[in-house]
């Protein structure tokens, strides 16, 4: 029996995301005395043994030219199948995209209970009970898995990463692969020195900065911490900002260690995008902003005058 871990992958290269899912695998099986194991769909450019890292001490690497492109239904019947014959009686993923998309079919094939988005590890002393977020983060609930065998999707950016020593042992693992039902003719990739989803900082503007003539102050403060580039909504539809940075409810939902908000009155909206940030900076010269009611930190002031003296501040601080 083990435990078992799905390592998302980009290009070749592992997510961050997936070192958050090992390392939380690792502590999971250490916690109900099993093996942590790990499983590598595709081609890749990593030192698969170097995950040993994180606590798991085997991994699956299936590598057909199928599972080059993700594909959900080819990718869950190929884990279904490493879950099968490794006994894996607890199912890892993270709560991104993919994860999205391959646990709650993982968890129907194998008859599995599921947990998407936990925050924190469960709680085996009486049971098996996950912890999340619900209600767009604001309430908690804590949720029993009573089925023998348990999915558990982890949320971006809950849990930290955490590295050792180890090594992992390496294994082949020959899987039926199936052909895919689309064909991917093409991909256009978004372009930005930080991946939104991935991102520990993030920065972001709003309707405050009165144009996108004024977005330089945004971006030098981004590139000075090493931060991701957001917007709110009213941004992106008015075509100040790409799409694809646009974030809240109908956008993207970011868990950065730390989110400023710069111009943004904080809408209910926005918030249910943001508020798993575990810092929350807010910049806005309307005291009344509804935003300062969740932020850990507020600063009441005219973001022209605010930003750049921030930036500044970052500068001197890093010897820039």
């Amino acid at each position: 029996m083990s435990v078992l871990i799905f390592v998302d992958q980009l290009d070749g290269h592992i997510k961050k995301a997936s070192h958050e899912a090992l390392t939380y695998g690792a502590k999971i099986a250490e916690q109900i005395g099993e093996t942590a194991e790990a499983v590598v769909l595709g081609n890749t450019n990593e030192d698969l043994a170097s995950l040993g890292q994180h606590g798991v001490k085997k991994v699956h690497h299936v590598q057909a030219e199928g599972l080059n492109q993700f594909d959900s239904q080819v990718y869950t019947k190929v884990l279904v199948q490493v879950a099968e014959q490794t006994g894996a009686k607890v199912i890892i993923f993270s709560n991104n995209s993919s994860g999205k998309a391959l646990a709650p079919r993982v968890a129907v094939r194998l008859k599995a209970g599921l947990v998407a988005g936990a925050t924190a590890l469960p709680d085996t002393s009486n049971g098996f009970v996950v912890r999340k977020n619900v209600f767009s983060g604001k309430a908690i609930a804590n949720v029993a898995i009573k089925s023998e065998i348990k999915v558990i999707s982890l949320n971006v950016n809950a849990f930290t990463i955490s590295q050792g020593e180890g090594t992992a042992e390496v294994v082949p693992f020959n899987a039926t692969v199936d052909t895919a039902k689309t064909n991917v003719t093409g991909t256009s990739k978004t372009s930005g020195k930080v991946a939104l989803t991935e991102a520990d900082i993030v920065v972001s503007a709003g309707r405050g900065l009165k144009g996108p003539e004024n977005w330089g102050m945004v971006e030098e403060l981004a590139d000075t911490l090493g931060a991701a580039l957001a917007c709110s909504r009213p941004v992106a539809d008015a075509h100040w900002r790409p799409h694809n940075e646009h974030v809240g409810q109908t956008g993207i939902a970011v868990a950065p260690n730390l989110y400023i908000a710069i111009g943004i009155s904080g809408a209910i909206q926005h918030l249910a995008g943001v508020n798993r940030s575990k810092t929350i900076v807010v910049i806005n010269k309307d005291a009344e902003a509804p935003f300062f009611k969740a932020a850990d930190y507020g600063i009441v002031g005219d973001a022209f005058d605010v930003v750049p003296k921030l930036t500044a501040a970052v500068q001197k601080l890093k010897g820039k």
